[in-house]
């Protein structure tokens, strides 16, 4: 897909894998909307990027269906079409399901589920005005093979991505892509700045930059893939669990014991450079 003058929707693209995000689409020359809840983040990165392209920015509550209708209105009066939605934002509270405060559990469905179906179906009448485009949904390799201590956020993600193949069949034939991104652990400050909650599992896998998922959803416009693995060798890895559950058990003390090594390394690293900035 060509972006240059198309306009792009990115919901939580103030920092992390949504900055990254808008950083590539501005430099592909198209408009940009960024949506997340705080403003002051949002205001800092459109002011990085009006240098090369019209950056406007709409802080909401994804979860809010109200403000998701206003959101593509503002789209559509701003740039005058809409041709790429890429549904980003997440939220995860990570613990065993009985220890989670119940309005937390509510919320990752709410925001990793509800939120991107609510976005993608307001979104199909903008995208067949201006032609065709793409709806590309963020997921994770959690939503691919289950992760303890993250059952909510592992069954959201596993949602949006049978969504996610469900939609590719519905679209099939319309000009209009819809795929999904399955990351593993990605190098921000989504698992960084919470890393002793985060499972040792999931440090198993090699860890992604933010520019490569960024990368894989701008490919992902314009390719027919229904869903990228980063890295390809972790998503063959969550297919033969899924396939072959029997086989969890035994391969799964390894993975960890695996992760807690690669967690240790990183917290001494993040330690030795906090200590050399102090």
């Amino acid at each position: 897909m060509i972006f240059k003058d198309k306009t792009v929707i990115i919901t939580g693209g103030s920092e992390g894998v949504g900055a990254a995000t808008a950083r590539m689409f501005a430099e592909a020359g198209a408009n940009l909307l960024l949506v997340a809840r705080g403003k002051k983040k949002l205001d800092a990165i459109a002011e990085d990027l009006r240098d090369e392209t019209r950056v406007e920015i709409f802080p909401m509550d994804v979860s809010d269906a109200t403000a998701c209708v206003d959101l593509f209105k503002k789209a559509q009066y701003e740039f005058g079409r809409i041709d790429v939605l890429v549904n980003n934002a997440g939220y995860h509270k990570r613990g065993p399901v009985e220890t989670v405060d119940a309005v937390d559990l509510g919320k990752m469905i709410d925001v990793n589920l509800k939120a991107p179906i609510m976005l993608s179906r307001l979104a199909l009448p903008y995208l067949r005005d201006a032609g065709g485009g793409a709806i590309i949904n963020v997921g994770s390799l959690a939503g691919r093979t289950p992760v303890p201590n993250s059952a909510p956020y592992s069954a959201s993600k596993s949602g949006l991505r049978a969504f996610s193949y469900a939609m590719y069949e519905e679209l099939r034939g319309s000009g209009i892509k819809i795929a999904i991104v399955s990351p593993g652990p990605i190098d921000t400050g989504f698992i960084m700045s919470d890393i002793d909650d985060v499972s040792d599992l999931t440090f198993s896998q090699p860890i992604s930059t933010a520019e490569e998922v960024a990368q894989a959803i701008l490919d992902l416009c314009g390719n027919d893939q229904r869903e990228k693995s980063l890295p390809a060798i972790s998503g063959v890895l969550t297919t033969v669990m899924y396939l072959l559950p029997w086989l969890g058990p035994h391969v799964r003390p390894f993975l960890e014991r695996k992760g807690a090594r690669v967690k240790r390394k990183l917290k001494a690293q993040a330690k030795a450079k906090a200590k050399g900035a102090s």
